[in-house]
């Protein structure tokens, strides 16, 4: 019987390593484009409950639902959609790491944390004829261990929220996890978004909200034992409704509603 050596037991684990890496290249070359499918999905499901068009849980036909929602691509800068350029071919994370596809914010003015962001965004709107129901705002920002990706539904007056929640984080369940407990988002329900100014004012407070308190309309009960995230969640939101998100956007689509 040959004497087993060292550079035999090289060999056969090498050669285990290779296979065992062709088959993990193979498997994931091959559910790519399944991934990509269903992250598709799940992000359009998520948009039709920011819409109030489904409910969280309900089964439905995702992809036949969605065709009621109309999507943009929109130059933040300006608040004008972006000729030529289909939602479905941009990729907002993509373009937010690109040099030539975004800008650097600067640091008095980053309350959500992302150093960049894209020049250019995807909106969604629920229409009724060509009057504005409701607009989706995606929205992202640094919480306590992670960058929180969610949703931002505004009602016609482009100032009530209808909708808001997280589709994707990474918080410490139990705590900043609580960002997905369906009674703390109902709370952000009917709040008012923006001061008489149009000034981003709702926020996130600590402790329970007064009711008889003159700015109950603009504040949601914090997070217990998870202040980081909390406050991470008000500075995204102030963040992207303001000037450097999506205020010019807004602006125009008062300036439209006004004139309308």
């Amino acid at each position: 019987m040959p004497e087993e050596t060292i550079a035999k037991t090289i060999s056969v684990a090498a050669g285990v390593c290779v296979v065992c890496s062709i088959f993990v290249s193979t498997a994931a070359v091959c559910l790519k484009p399944i991934q990509a499918t269903n992250k598709t999905l799940d992000m359009r499901k998520n948009i039709l409950i920011a819409a109030g068009i489904i409910s969280e849980g309900q089964k439905a036909n995702v992809d036949e639902l969605f065709k009621r929602v109309n999507a943009e691509v929109i130059d933040l800068a300006t608040g004008e959609p972006v000729e030529g350029l289909r939602p479905e071919d941009f990729d907002p994370r993509k373009a937010a790491r690109d040099p030539k596809q975004s800008i650097a914010i600067p640091p008095d003015e980053d309350l959500a944390g992302i150093k960049r962001r894209s020049k250019y965004r995807i909106v969604y709107f629920i229409k009724d004829g060509e009057r504005i129901k409701r607009v989706i705002l995606p929205v992202y920002g640094k919480g306590l261990w992670s960058t929180m990706y969610g949703l931002v539904a505004l009602g016609a007056d482009m100032d009530t929220i209808e909708s808001f929640g997280f589709y994707e984080h990474g918080e410490t369940p139990g705590l900043g996890g609580e960002v997905d407990n369906p009674r703390w988002k109902a709370q952000w329900v009917g709040k008012k978004a923006f001061d008489k100014n149009w000034k981003p004012k709702i926020r996130v407070i600590k402790g329970t909200v007064v009711s008889d308190s003159p700015d109950a309309a603009y504040e949601v009960d914090g997070l217990s034992g998870a202040t980081l995230t909390a406050r991470g969640v008000m500075n995204l939101v102030q963040f992207w409704l303001g000037d450097e998100g999506y205020g010019p956007f807004l602006a125009r689509l008062r300036a439209g509603a006004d004139h309308g």
